[in-house]
C-alpha cells in the first residue's frame, strides 16, 4: 500500500529541518526523507579543519539559535554538525534516515507519486530541500594527468595528511578551494594554487566583523529580483574569507610571500604539462577591488548613520607577480596530488516536472515553481544573498511554509466542492 503524507520534505539538513519545524508547528503532515542521516553533509563532506565564515550570532533556525559563549567566533565542522542534528531533536523532526528518493512524478489524481528505496509515498505537496550542490565537478582534462598522481575534489579532502607526500596543488580559489590551500600551507606542504574571478571579503573592518556590518545595512536582505545583477547572481562565486583562529583574511598576495605558488586559470593539460592563462595578476587585482568596495559600502553607511567607528588604514597590495608561469611540468614540478575545488552540478534528474532551465537549474520565484504544490528550499540566492545562510534559510522557510498552508486549503476547498 502507498502511503499519503500532506507534505514529502526531501532532504534533511538545515534547509529541511526548517521547513519541517514551520510544518510541526502549524500541524501539517509531512515526513523528511533523508537519503543518508541528518545533516551528514556537514561532517560527512568538509575538512577536518574546517570553520563556518559566518560568525556564531548569524546561526539561527526556526526557533532556535545559538547559545554558546562565543557569539563572534566560527563553529568548527564537529559543532555545526552538533547544532544542526541537535536542532532536530528539539522539536522531534519526522525524519526517515536511509531514505532515497529515486523519482517525483506528479499525479494523475493530483499530488505527487514520491518512489524511494523504502516503497512508494504519496505527496499532496513537495519541498525540494536538497540544496543546490549535488555533483562534483571535475574537468575531462583531468583524465590526462599522469596515473601515478592523487585527484579528489574539494568535498572529498579531509587533511594534508590524508594525501600523498609531495607537493600539491588545487585548482580553484573560492571559499573552498582558498581555504583548502591555507590548511595545506599551514601543514607545511608546498601547495600550487590555480586562481580564478573569486572575489574576496576583508574578515574584520573598522572594528567589526564585515558581516557584522553588511547585516545591519541590509546587504543581505536584499532580493535577488531587486539587486542589480539580477537572477545571474546565483552563479557567483562566494568572497573567500576564513572563520579559522577567530577569523582573519584570506590573502593569496601574503601566501605567495609565504611561499605558495599562485598561476592564472587553467586552460589545458598538454603532454603531462598544464597550461595557464596570464590571469593571476588581473583576478588578484579584481578580488581586491571587490574587497575595497565593500569597505567603501561600509564607509558611507557609518558616515550616514553617524556611528562612531574607528579609523582604518585601507590595503595595500603586499606582492604583485613579476612574471606570469603559463606552463607546468608536472613529471618535475613535485605534484603528487590535486585538489580539484571548481564547484558542484545540479543533479534533479530524479525529478520529473517542467520546471527547470536549459542547464538544469530549477526556475523559481523564492522557492515557488509553475507547478503547483512543489517547491524548492535552501538554493543559493534562493531569494536573498541571505538565503544562503542559516536565519536565511529560516526566512524562506516561513515564506513556503505560508504559501503550503494556503495551498492545502486550496485543495481543501476544491475537494468539498467535488
Amino acid at each position: 500500500m502507498t502511503t499519503h503524507h500532506d507534505v514529502v520534505v526531501i532532504g534533511g539538513g538545515q534547509a529541511g529541518l526548517s521547513i519541517s519545524w514551520h510544518l510541526t508547528h502549524r500541524g501539517i503532515d509531512h515526513v523528511v526523507l533523508e537519503r543518508d542521516s541528518i545533516a551528514h553533509e556537514w561532517r560527512d563532506s568538509r575538512w577536518d579543519n574546517f570553520t563556518l565564515v559566518t560568525p556564531n550570532w548569524q546561526c539561527s533556525l526556526p526557533g532556535y539559535s545559538y547559545s554558546g559563549g562565543d557569539p563572534d567566533g566560527f563553529m568548527t565542522r564537529e559543532q555545526t554538525y552538533d547544532f544542526v542534528r541537535g536542532y532536530a531533536d528539539t522539536f522531534a523532526a519526522p525524519v526517515r534516515e536511509g531514505v532515497t528518493v529515486t523519482s517525483v512524478h506528479q499525479s494523475a489524481d493530483g499530488g505527487f507519486d514520491v518512489d524511494t528505496t523504502q516503497g512508494p509515498l504519496h505527496a499532496g505537496q513537495v519541498v525540494v530541500a536538497t540544496g543546490g550542490y549535488h555533483t562534483p565537478v571535475i574537468p575531462r582534462f583531468a583524465e590526462r594527468l599522469p596515473g601515478s598522481i592523487e585527484q579528489i575534489h574539494s568535498s572529498q579532502y579531509r587533511s594534508a595528511e590524508s594525501l600523498p607526500d609531495g607537493e600539491v596543488l588545487v585548482v580553484g580559489n573560492g571559499q573552498s578551494g582558498a581555504q583548502i590551500a591555507e590548511d595545506l600551507m599551514l601543514s607545511g606542504r608546498t601547495v600550487h594554487l590555480v586562481t580564478g574571478g573569486a572575489p574576496r571579503v576583508a574578515r574584520f573592518y573598522r572594528g567589526r566583523d564585515c558581516v557584522a556590518w553588511l547585516h545591519d545595512m541590509g546587504t543581505y536582505d536584499v532580493s535577488i529580483a531587486d539587486h542589480p545583477g539580477g537572477l545571474a547572481k546565483r552563479e557567483n562565486t562566494n568572497h573567500y574569507v576564513t572563520g579559522r583562529d577567530g577569523g582573519r583574511d584570506i590573502d593569496l598576495r601574503a601566501f605567495a610571500l609565504q611561499g605558495m605558488n599562485l598561476y592564472g586559470r587553467l586552460l589545458e593539460v598538454v603532454d603531462g604539462t598544464l597550461q595557464f592563462a596570464p590571469t593571476l595578476a588581473s583576478s588578484l587585482d579584481a578580488a581586491d577591488v571587490v574587497a575595497e568596495s565593500i569597505k567603501d559600502a561600509i564607509d558611507a553607511y557609518i558616515e550616514r548613520a553617524g556611528i562612531v567607528a574607528p579609523t582604518e588604514a585601507r590595503y595595500v597590495p603586499l606582492w604583485r607577480p613579476e612574471r606570469e608561469t603559463t606552463s607546468l611540468d608536472l613529471a618535475s614540478s613535485g605534484i603528487t596530488s590535486v585538489v580539484w575545488s571548481i564547484g558542484f552540478r545540479t543533479d534533479y534528474r530524479w525529478l520529473h516536472a517542467g520546471v527547470f532551465d536549459g542547464e538544469g537549474h530549477p526556475c523559481h520565484n523564492r522557492g515557488v515553481t509553475a507547478v503547483p504544490g512543489l517547491f524548492f528550499l535552501g538554493l543559493p540566492w534562493q531569494h536573498t544573498w541571505g538565503s544562503g545562510r542559516f536565519a536565511g534559510v529560516a526566512r524562506d522557510a516561513e515564506y513556503l511554509s505560508e504559501r503550503i498552508e494556503c495551498e492545502a486549503t486550496v485543495r481543501q476547498s476544491v475537494s468539498s466542492l467535488a
